[in-house]
C-alpha cells in the first residue's frame, strides 16, 4: 500500500507529458500556412497541336535586265528598301537605244512616203481599170506596190515600237509592292539579259512554313488560326493558307503554308516554334500556381472539411495564360489550393482565407 502514492504520481507524470506533447502537437498544427483555395474552372479552349518551321517569303521576286550590253549608271534601291510597284530600281546607259529609235522613226517616215506614193498610183489604176489606158498587168503592178508600201510601214511600226520597249527596258522598276532582301547589282557594271539585280518579298507577306506530324491532317484545314512564338518570346498570329498535299518520306511531317501580318514584320530565315488551333473543346482548368512538381510529376493541394490539405497527383493538358488543363486525377468539385502548395506537406492543417479574415 505504500507504494500507491508512487504509482499515482508516476502515472499523473506521464500523463502530463502526453498532455504536453498534445498540447505542442496542437500549437505545430495551428501554425500552418493560410492559403487560398478555389473550385477548377470549366472553360472552352481550342485544341492545339505543336510545330516548328522556317519562316519564308510568300512569294519572292527575282528582278532581272530583259536588256543586255547596257551600263548600270544609277542603282536607286538597296537591301531593306521598302519599295513601290513600278518604282524605278536601276537605270541603265540608254545612248545608243536612243540612236537606234531615232533610225527606226526615220525608216519609219520613209515608208510611210513610199506608201504615200504607192497609194497615189494604185488609186489611179483604180480610177481607169477597165477602160484600157493602162493594161491589167500594169494595174496589178500598182495595187501589189501599195500592199508591199503598206507592210513596210506596218514593219516600220513594229521595229520603232521595238525600241521603244528596249529604251523602257533602261530603267528597271519593281514588278511589285514589297521589300528588297538581296542585291546583287553593283554600279558600273554592263549587265547582260537575264542578269539578277534583286530579290524581292512580295507585298512584304511572310509565311510559317510550318512542320505538323501527318497523324494531323485529316483534321488540318485552311483558314485555321496559328500562333508562333517569335524573337523575345513576342507571340505572332496568323491563319493557314495552304496544307501540303505530300507527307515527307523522311521525316513523316507535312508542311503547313500560315501566312502572317505583314504589320507583324517576322524576320525571314528564323526557325521558330509555334501552335496550330484545332477544334474548341471544353477544359477543366486550375490557376498554373496550383501546380506543384516534385520529381517530375504534377501534383496539387486541395483542403477537406476538416481544413487538411491533401496532396492529389494530376495528369496536365493544355495550357492558355495562367491557366493549367487537368487531365485526370482531381474532383471537379474540390478546394484547389491556388498559392503556397510547393510549402504544404500531405494532411497538413491549413486555415482557408476567408476563414482568417
Amino acid at each position: 500500500m505504500r507504494s500507491s502514492p508512487l504509482l499515482l504520481a508516476a502515472f499523473l507524470s506521464g500523463t502530463l507529458v502526453f498532455a504536453a506533447e498534445i498540447a505542442l502537437a496542437q500549437q505545430n498544427e495551428a501554425a500552418a500556412l493560410t492559403v487560398t483555395v478555389a473550385k477548377p474552372a470549366e472553360r472552352q479552349w481550342p485544341e492545339t497541336i505543336p510545330a516548328s518551321g522556317w519562316l519564308k517569303p510568300w512569294h519572292e521576286a527575282v528582278i532581272a535586265a530583259e536588256i543586255g550590253g547596257l551600263r548600270v549608271t544609277d542603282v536607286l534601291a538597296d537591301v531593306g528598301s521598302v519599295v513601290l510597284k513600278d518604282q524605278p530600281l536601276v537605270r541603265l546607259a540608254d545612248e545608243t537605244v536612243r540612236a537606234e529609235l531615232r533610225k527606226e522613226e526615220a525608216v519609219l517616215a520613209s515608208a510611210k512616203a513610199d506608201l504615200a506614193k504607192a497609194r497615189s498610183s494604185a488609186d489611179r489604176a483604180r480610177k481607169v481599170q477597165g477602160s484600157g489606158a493602162l493594161s491589167e498587168e500594169k494595174i496589178t503592178e500598182y495595187l501589189i506596190a501599195e500592199q508591199t508600201a503598206i507592210a513596210g510601214v506596218e514593219s516600220a511600226e513594229a521595229s520603232l515600237e521595238s525600241q521603244k520597249i528596249k529604251l523602257a527596258q533602261a530603267t528597271i522598276m519593281a514588278p511589285d509592292d514589297g521589300l528588297i532582301t538581296a542585291r546583287s547589282v553593283q554600279l558600273g557594271a554592263v549587265v547582260s539579259s537575264g542578269t539578277e539585280l534583286f530579290r524581292l518579298v512580295r507585298q512584304q507577306r511572310v509565311e510559317w512554313q510550318a512542320e505538323v506530324s501527318a497523324r494531323y491532317l485529316p483534321r488540318i484545314k485552311e483558314g485555321l488560326t496559328a500562333t508562333i512564338v517569335g524573337p523575345e518570346g513576342r507571340r505572332v498570329k496568323g491563319t493557314v493558307r495552304l496544307v501540303g498535299p505530300t507527307v515527307s518520306t523522311d521525316t513523316g511531317r507535312v508542311l503547313a503554308y500560315v501566312a502572317l501580318p505583314a504589320e507583324a514584320h517576322p524576320p525571314i530565315g528564323l526557325y521558330v516554334t509555334g501552335q496550330i488551333e484545332l477544334a474548341t473543346t471544353k477544359a477543366f482548368t486550375v490557376p498554373e500556381t496550383a501546380l506543384v512538381m516534385r520529381d517530375g510529376i504534377a501534383y496539387v493541394f486541395t483542403v477537406d472539411a476538416g481544413r487538411r490539405a491533401l496532396r492529389v497527383r494530376v495528369e496536365t493538358g493544355r495550357r492558355n495564360g495562367s491557366e493549367v488543363e487537368i487531365l485526370s486525377g482531381l474532383d471537379p468539385w474540390a478546394d484547389v489550393v491556388t498559392t503556397g502548395g510547393a510549402f504544404l506537406s500531405d494532411r497538413a492543417l491549413v486555415r482557408v482565407e476567408e476563414d482568417a479574415r
